[in-house]
């Protein structure tokens, strides 16, 4: 089990995994040293699958977001059809949901155009997948990778 500091000091990273260390060992009020340790046994422990800069993708011509249904053929091999889709490049996520045998993907690209495209050029010509239905976002009002985290209460 994972003590209170631990969770503290997980929320504080989750908040800005930039953080300096020392900072995160005077909001717990622990020496940096023992804070840097905890630390690392969370990464060893699995606690801390890593570490990521969010980019602005409007930066990057992909502020366009997109969810694709992709289903797939009886008797397809979902890890084989979710590791091909998880190696499109413009692929953020890949779940595969239950339901009609069909993965729900999200997408970012540039515009409609070149989401048709990957959608033609990559998704649709993997070779189990048999149709796809798109939803595009028109706004996000929160998008997140946190992980909401709960006190121990001992």
């Amino acid at each position: 089990m994972i003590d209170d500091i631990s969770l503290d000091i997980l929320k504080i990273l989750q908040k800005k995994a930039r953080i300096p260390n020392v900072e995160v060992a005077r909001q717990v009020g622990m020496a940096p040293s023992a804070v840097l340790e905890r630390i690392r046994k969370l990464e060893k422990q699995g606690f801390i699958d890593g570490y990521e800069v969010r980019l602005n993708p409007q930066r990057f011509d992909r502020s366009l977001v997109a969810f694709v249904t992709v289903k797939t053929a009886r008797r397809t091999d979902e890890k084989q059809v979710g590791k091909a889709l998880a190696l499109v490049p413009d692929v953020q996520e890949v779940h595969y949901v239950a339901g009609e045998d069909a993965f729900l993907v999200k997408v970012r690209a540039a515009d409609t155009e070149n989401l048709g495209r990957l959608i033609r050029e990559k998704i649709a010509a993997i070779q189990a997948v048999c149709s796809t239905r798109t939803t595009i976002v028109m706004a996000t009002y929160k998008e997140t990778a946190r992980i909401p985290i709960e006190e121990t209460g001992g």
